[in-house]
């Protein structure tokens, strides 16, 4: 049974929109993957990670799950949480303070994770909103 708390016209357009956005940045993330794989394992090799073509494809694996939940709404809060904690490791593994001292610009890049990963953490809260959602709110919750 869906919750009965009602949402202005305002609410559900912008809780369609942030969830068109997370997706599309996911979705752009894969994409990328997938017209360079060799490209992108390479980067991971760089940043010393072993098996980096699997490591790749896992995480392009992973960014297609999520751009199907949070255009779905399927599986909304725990899709947002593992995108947190996926954004968190992204951050630190290939734009951490190892970084710093050779290109100043990779702490921009840091930083800017964390206001992903806040909008995200928002997002597992609130779930996905009733409208165009196959899991509307939190788990278990009626």
């Amino acid at each position: 049974m869906p919750s009965q708390i009602a949402q202005s016209p305002w609410q559900t357009t912008a809780l369609l929109i942030a969830r068109l956005i997370f997706a599309a940045v996911f979705l752009m993330a894969v994409t990328f993957k997938s017209m360079g794989m060799g490209a992108t394992a390479g980067f991971i090799a760089a940043a010393g990670f072993p098996f980096p073509l699997f490591l790749a494809w896992c995480a392009a694996i992973l960014e297609v799950a999520l751009v199907l939940c949070f255009l779905s709404g399927a599986f909304f809060t725990q899709a947002a949480l593992v995108a947190a904690a996926y954004v968190l490791f992204l951050a630190f593994a290939f734009h951490g303070p190892s970084h710093w001292a050779g290109n100043q610009a990779e702490f921009g890049f840091f930083v800017d994770h964390f206001s992903f990963i806040a909008g995200l953490l928002f997002a597992a809260v609130h779930g996905p909103g009733q409208t165009l959602a196959l899991n509307p709110g939190w788990p278990g919750r009626a």
